[in-house]
């Protein structure tokens, strides 16, 4: 049973990994050229915390994934936890696309309320299956409503 679990949150978090390494690409191409030039706000944090808070937190993301798919994906209520997780992990790799890949902050910022809206949508539906992995997606939801806070703040000051 526990080597079970196991194997399913390392494949959940190197899913998760994944998703950051592949929006990472398209953050190398800009984060040394355009948004060096960009206007930020006072609390923009230095460079060097992104890299190992998303770190961080793509592996929370990925324990509660797994978590949650080892309920059993036949079950209706983790299929659409995983729905939802699925979607909102898609929106959060298309942020960094639509930031530093196509440096567009508006579409990112329209992208990054949509992930925080289905992020809260899949804490409750992993609440419904597991309290813990619901619990282990609140730092990220916290991180994701600071990056959507410094992501208007950056449009609106450029």
């Amino acid at each position: 049973m526990a080597a079970r679990v196991f194997i399913k949150v390392a494949i959940a978090i190197g899913i998760c990994l994944f998703i950051g390494f592949v929006a990472s690409l398209a953050t190398q191409a800009s984060i040394s050229t355009w948004y060096p030039s960009l206007d930020k706000p006072w609390f923009n944090p230095p460079n060097w915390i992104f890299g190992p808070v998303w770190i961080f937190l793509y592996v929370l993301m990925g324990i509660a994934a797994g978590i949650v798919w080892n309920k059993g994906f036949y079950h209706k209520w983790v299929q659409t936890a995983l729905y939802h997780f699925g979607f909102q992990l898609l929106l959060n790799g298309a942020w960094s696309l639509l930031f530093f890949g196509l440096q567009e902050p508006l579409w990112a910022l329209i992208d990054i309320v949509a992930l925080f809206i289905f992020l809260i949508f899949t804490i409750k539906w992993f609440k419904i299956v597991s309290n813990t992995a619901a619990y282990l997606l609140i730092p990220y939801a916290v991180w994701v409503l600071f990056a959507a806070i410094l992501n208007f703040e950056i449009w609106r000051l450029n």
